[in-house]
């Protein structure tokens, strides 16, 4: 069923074209697809961007049951992670910089969880007093997302960081990150010993009172701005760490799609001011 565009989550035909490309193609034998792909897209990313249930799809997307199938069947095959690295390399060559990225930065994050999440998966963040999981992400210098993991919220940033950065030497090959003083100590010396990745910690100035951007670190602060304004990701509501992890590639997607789509960031709108008659 072709849809046209009814929501501002939708993809727009410049959108679709840049995500079609890096699609898997369709299977060559057994019965045609149903439902479009660009339809099927429009809604993974409709749960993403407004939150609501799977089940509470608009009964103009294809059936919520194919939507998740389809939606499983990309993250278990790959589908998902290679679409993002693909828009990334995408951006990344749009701003004049290489393909593959050659530095990051790491931070962590700590979220609530829905009643439905499963005890077993969550944990207490003293320090952020916060019961539910914690997001590690690691980014390029740009923002653009490279790899998350989610843990329980219990987990420390030094022990959260080890399987997080353990996935960037696999899938990227980065050998320097930039981080800030919760992940210094013993995990500098784990990385340099067993990655051969070298974890510079970028601490706060002397003397800092309330929130202040730290240079170099302030991408992975932005982009964290920007996955929040995905309403899925306000709370965490997946059963299963890997589908939170999914859920944040596919707002990372999004994110890209409208920068690629824009030719560039997106831009505040001015502040309106209204003056009361005199």
């Amino acid at each position: 069923m072709d849809r046209s565009r009814r929501y501002p989550s939708d993809l727009t035909d410049l959108q679709w074209a840049l995500i079609e490309q890096v699609l898997p193609p369709p299977k060559w034998m057994g019965r045609p697809e149903k439902h479009s792909r660009r339809a099927i897209v429009d809604a993974i990313l409709y749960v993403v961007r407004t939150g609501c249930a799977w089940r509470y799809l608009p009964a103009d997307f294809p059936p919520w049951q194919t939507v998740y199938g389809r939606f499983r069947q990309w993250n278990k095959t790959g589908a998902t992670e290679r679409i993002l690295d693909e828009l990334r390399e995408q951006v990344r060559i749009s701003q004049g910089r290489n393909p593959q990225p050659s530095a990051g930065i790491i931070d962590s994050q700590s979220v609530r969880t829905a009643d439905t999440v499963p005890t077993t998966t969550q944990g207490y963040d003293a320090g952020k007093k916060i019961s539910g999981r914690k997001r590690f992400v690691v980014t390029d210098t740009l923002g653009l997302l490279l790899v998350v993991c989610v843990v329980a919220a219990s987990v420390q940033d030094r022990d959260g960081a080890k399987g997080t950065l353990l996935s960037l030497y696999h899938a990227l090959g980065v050998r320097y990150v930039l981080a800030d003083g919760g992940f210094a100590g013993v995990l500098v010396d784990w990385c340099q010993r067993f990655l051969k990745l070298t974890l510079e910690i970028v601490r706060k100035p002397k003397g800092q009172k309330g929130f202040v951007l730290i240079p170099r670190r302030w991408p992975v602060e932005r982009t964290f701005g920007w996955l929040m304004l995905h309403r899925r990701l306000a709370r965490d509501y997946e059963t299963h760490p890997e589908v939170s992890e999914h859920m944040i590639r596919w707002a990372a997607i999004n994110g890209m799609l409208g920068y690629l789509a824009r030719g560039g960031p997106a831009t505040r709108q001015p502040r309106r001011t209204f003056h009361t008659p005199e």
